[in-house]
């Protein structure tokens, strides 16, 4: 018996690339925009889509592209290193790998410090967890409320914000502290002194209740994901003072996104709060590598030292990566970026707080530096989701990328690349103004019609 061959027939119409990506990657995959965009190249502080269509950049890849998108020092050292070897694990030597830890360990404050590469914040985060709760024998951690450390299932079981917290399920048991949200909850009406001294209060009352150690408090200086919110500077220095230090509980300051001088103010987002010395670990990602997977955890050398088992990383402190981010940081140093986060910064805030008394949808402007938060509601002053994702419509319509975060998604977030020129500062500012003025009229007239 023989089996007929098909018939031919006429070639398919090219698929989508968007109906090609929602057939192979999981459905909770998000994506920005009603018609996603595919970004194909980028120069300075713009990206080109697929289309051709420029884009002023104010997202910079979830803060990661720190300097400038094809920053020739750092395409330099990648290429350079990739032309001699892509990869050999930290089971051997790699002089980028030591000289990029040393000049982490001397920046990071931590004293005696000693320095391990990941590939990720979350895996940054993760093995943070695992050294706390090691080396005070615990699996008590104090998280903020509101905050957010990574998609793996020891970082998600320390996340304070439901809408990254798709389980319960946690090898930790999670107590969630107050201070991280200035503008809303208990003590909002709270000057700040006040505040921060009701949010000690609050700790030492709750723990006073737990059974057994607690290995650490892990915080982010400045809520990410959260919507960029933050406490009175001096609130974990007053943690650390009065609680931590005293019943031995370490203080991870999760620095994956206020890092390497984006606040403007300080080089890391702990020294605001840093009149009681440096935190016990600190986790680092994104900014770093300008693009390139790398992260990791600095920490004192008796609590990095404290496992009692081996351990290596395979991909963790590549030299491709290491060397990129070393040209990286380096750029950075050299040209006072931190500096200029806190100029462009001051800017674009000035501007920002006119367009907010400007159009009441916006609720607050906050942040710090190059990492600043716009709060939307809708007519009832409620937190609007719909509103945010609106300006995120029309800003990329007007050709600038923002992001968007918060407990409700209803918060713009603002961080561009820290490169950020004036005139750039200038028309990002105009442009956000215009997508906000335009999503008022838009959602506001409708309901006003209903």
């Amino acid at each position: 018996m023989t089996t007929q061959e098909p018939l031919p027939t006429p070639l398919d119409e090219p698929v989508p690339l968007i109906a090609r990506h929602r057939a192979v990657t999981p459905a909770w995959l998000a994506l920005y925009y009603a018609d996603p965009i595919e970004l194909t190249h980028g120069e300075g502080r713009h990206v080109w889509d697929s289309d051709g269509v420029r884009y002023l950049d104010f997202f910079g890849g979830i803060l990661t592209t720190m300097t400038a998108h094809a920053l020739p020092e750092v395409t330099k050292a990648v290429s350079e290193q990739a032309g001699r070897l892509l990869h050999s694990s930290t089971l051997y030597l790699s002089t980028p790998m030591v000289e990029l830890a040393e000049q982490i360990a001397m920046l990071s404050g931590i004293p005696d410090a000693k320095v391990f590469f990941t590939t990720s914040g979350t895996e940054a985060n993760d093995a943070a967890l695992l050294l706390a709760t090691s080396y005070r024998r615990s699996n008590q951690v104090l998280a903020m409320r509101n905050s957010y450390h990574g998609r793996s299932f020891s970082t998600i079981g320390i996340t304070g914000n439901s809408s990254w917290s798709p389980t319960s399920l946690s090898p930790l048991q999670t107590l969630y502290v107050h201070g991280s949200v200035r503008t809303s909850g208990p003590f909002a009406h709270l000057g700040d002194r006040a505040f921060i001294d009701a949010c000690v209060a609050d700790l030492e009352d709750m723990l006073a209740q737990v059974g057994g150690p607690v290995a650490a408090l892990i915080a982010e200086p400045v809520q990410g994901v959260g919507g960029f919110t933050h406490g009175p500077d001096g609130l974990f220095a007053a943690f650390k003072r009065q609680v931590l230090d005293r019943l031995g509980i370490l203080w991870i300051s999760d620095e994956v996104q206020t890092g390497w001088g984006r606040t403007g103010d300080h080089f890391w987002g702990w020294e605001a709060h840093g009149q009681s010395g440096p935190p016990d670990l600190l986790t680092f990602a994104k900014g770093l590598g300008n693009g390139l997977s790398i992260g990791g955890v600095v920490a004192r050398a008796e609590v990095m030292d404290c496992l009692g088992a081996n351990s290596i990383s395979t991909f963790g402190g590549s030299p491709v990566t290491t060397a990129g981010a070393l040209a990286n940081l380096r750029y950075l140093l050299e040209h006072d970026l931190q500096g200029n986060a806190r100029r462009m910064g001051r800017i674009l805030r000035q501007r920002l707080d006119v367009t907010a008394r400007q159009l009441p949808m916006v609720r607050e402007i906050r942040g710090k530096g190059l990492m600043i938060g716009v709060e939307l509601v809708d007519q009832d002053g409620q937190p609007s989701a719909l509103a945010a994702a609106t300006v995120l419509e029309r800003a990329r319509e007007l050709g600038l990328l923002i992001g968007k975060g918060g407990p409700q998604g209803s918060t713009l977030r603002i961080a561009p690349p820290l490169t950020l020129t004036e005139d750039e500062a200038v028309e990002g500012a105009e442009l956000l103004r215009e997508a906000l003025r335009q999503a008022q009229q838009e959602l506001w007239s409708v309901e006003e019609e209903l």
